[in-house]
Formats: structure tokens, sequence, C-alpha cells
């Protein structure tokens, strides 16, 4: 009983009826019954007390001046936090039409004038476990909402963890210990994002975007792992056939890539895709592998070739020396119309000393 008499201080009941003696006599009887009573003389002080504090369960009379309890139970349920307390009408108005207006209206309930009390009582306590069990199955459907998420986030973040070690794996065989990846996923970010800036109707612009593009970069180079390590590591010049086994790498990505899209279809391994296949198109279409021009070769592989191509010429390989930033931004603004888009050149113009501090904080 005494567990009982507990879980009922905590249910409140807003009670609204303009006649004195049904507001004490259902303020009493509930009282006994262990509830938290407010009762009310108005349908303008019932609205103000309850979005001031929202009540477990309203009992409302219908006849009433100014307002009247089908104008009240429809002003409630306009409320976000009062459009699910439960509202039983008590009148004494016993026309079917009024009792199909008054659950039209959002009524959970309808007792008819004069009331029993044990009808009252057993009516008001079904209706609060139905809030009750309402109220923890949304809790719990939160709960869950917020387990899924958190469970696909640690997913999420696994799989882009898998993506960017395979991808650090193939780099190693030419970049051994170098911060190549993590440089052009910075500078990724930085163009994709100073361009939703200065052209913000871009169609494929967007958070998403940069997300992608950021995530898909590292896996540019991943066709490396199809070209023997004679060609790739080769010191000195290579000739026409080993250049053009090199000249391979974005179609073994792209293929390999593909396939993996076949059968898990998304949009980071599109993109993924493409700068696979065309980081090295040039906007002149001299590019590889298939000679596209202009906007023919998607914007995020005329990024990333641009990118890549600024940390090439900035890094040491086996086959080449380091060159300055002065000279990487040298040779890009030398190469824009031709090997680079013009916008992204201008777009790396503004770019320019982040480019530099970027490359000075991730150096190897």
């Amino acid at each position: 009983m005494v567990e009982v008499m507990e879980k009922n201080l905590r249910q409140d009941i807003l009670i609204v009826d303009d006649v004195p003696e049904n507001l004490q006599i259902l303020a009493l009887m509930l009282k006994d019954e262990g509830y938290s009573v407010r009762p009310v003389s108005s349908g303008r002080m019932a609205l103000k007390i309850a979005k001031a504090n929202p009540p477990d369960l309203i009992l409302l009379d219908i006849t009433m001046p100014e307002l009247n309890g089908y104008e009240v139970c429809e002003l409630l349920k306009l409320e976000p936090e009062l459009k699910d307390v439960p509202v039983i009408f008590i009148s004494a108005l016993s026309d079917m039409g009024d009792k199909l207006k008054a659950f039209e209206t959002g009524g959970v309930d309808y007792i008819t004038k004069p009331f029993k009390i044990q009808e009252i009582q057993a009516r008001v306590a079904t209706h609060l476990k139905l809030r009750q069990m309402q109220k923890e199955l949304e809790h719990y459907s939160q709960h869950l909402e917020a387990m899924v998420q958190s469970q696909v986030k640690q997913i999420s973040d696994s799989q882009l963890a898998t993506i960017f070690a395979l991808a650090k794996l193939a780099e190693s065989r030419d970049d051994e210990t170098g911060k190549h990846l993590e440089r052009v996923q910075k500078m990724c970010k930085l163009v994709t994002g100073q361009l939703q800036r200065v052209n913000s109707s871009h169609g494929k612009l967007g958070l998403e975007f940069m997300e992608n593009i950021y995530h898909a970069s590292p896996l540019h180079d991943i066709g490396k792992v199809g070209i023997s390590d004679l060609i790739l590591l080769k010191p000195g010049k290579l000739t026409d056939e080993e250049f053009a086994v090199i000249k391979a790498h974005p179609v073994i990505g792209a293929q390999t890539l593909e396939a993996v899209y076949r059968e898990h279809p998304n949009d980071l391994l599109k993109i993924g895709i493409e700068v696979a296949r065309y980081h090295h198109e040039k906007w002149d279409g001299t590019g590889y592998p298939e000679g596209l021009a202009g906007d023919m070769i998607p914007l995020s592989a005329r990024i990333m070739g641009l990118v890549d191509a600024y940390d090439a010429i900035r890094s040491t390989r086996v086959y080449k020396q380091s060159f300055s930033h002065e000279e990487a931004c040298e040779k890009i603004y030398m190469d824009s119309g031709k090997h680079f888009d013009p916008q992204l050149v201008e777009i790396f113009r503004t770019l320019e000393p982040v480019f530099k501090l970027l490359h000075q904080q991730l150096v190897d």
C-alpha cells in the first residue's frame, strides 16, 4: 500500500471545471487515492498552469465560459510538451455527437455526469498506467536509438580506419615513413571548404561531400598494389613500357573499389572510385587513363589531382628530389588551364599559406 501511495504522489492530475462543487469532490477523491491534484475553474487558467508544469493527466469539463472543453483540448494538443498528456472529458452532455467531438479534439476517454467515484478511479488509474507505459516506451526507444547511433558510429569509425590502413599499406611501398595521405586528406578538405565559400551554388558541394572526399582521398593510389616494385621503386627514369605499366594503377584501383561498390554501394566509395580512376586526368585532356578534359573530369578527381600534385612536388621519392613550397606553387600556376582546373588553381592561390603551414606541420 505504501508503494502504491508513493507512486501515486508522483502522478499529477489537473482538474478543470467551472463548478466549485465538482472540483471539490474530484479533488478530495483523487487526493484520497494519493495523487497530486491541481483544481482550476477555467480553461484559460488550465492552459497557463499546464504549460508551466505539465501534468500527467487532465480531467476536463466541456461546458465552461470563455473557452469550452473542446477548445481547451485543441489548444493543449498544439503544445509539444502537452500533446501526449491524456485528457479525460467529464460532462453532463450525453449526446453521441458530443462524445465523438471529444475524441476528435484529442480526448482519450469520456465520463458522463453524474459520475460514479469508482468509475473515475478506475479510468484515471488505467490512463495513468497507459501514459506511464508510453513514457517508458518512448524512453526505451530514445535509448535504443542512441545505442544504435553509437554502434553505427563505432562501425563507421572502424570501417574508415580500415580503409585508411589499407591505403596506408599500399602507399608505404613508395612512401615508407611519410605522411602523404594525412596531408592530402586535409588539403582536399581545405580546397573543398574554400570552393564552397566562393561558389555556394555548386550542386555537389556540402558538408557530406567534404567529409566523403576527406575519407576517400587516401584511396587515390590504392591501385599501386598491382604495380611491380621493380617499376614502382625504380630510382632512374622509366622506359616507355614501364611508364605504361605505372599508368595502369588508376584503373586497377578503380576496378578494385568498383567490385566492393557493387556489393556495398555508398557515396564514400563512389568518390573513392572517382579519385582513384581520374586523379591523373588533366584539364586540357592530355592526362590518363581516359583523356578526359574540363568538367568531364569529376570534381573530386580535379581536387585530388591538384592536391596530389602539390604534395608530390614537395616530397622526396627514390626517383626525385623534393622542391620548395614556392617552386611547387610556380609549377601549379604555370599549369593552370593545362593540367589543373583554373578555378581550383585560384582557390589554391588563396590557400597557399595554409598549404605551406600544413606541409610543415605534417612533414615526413
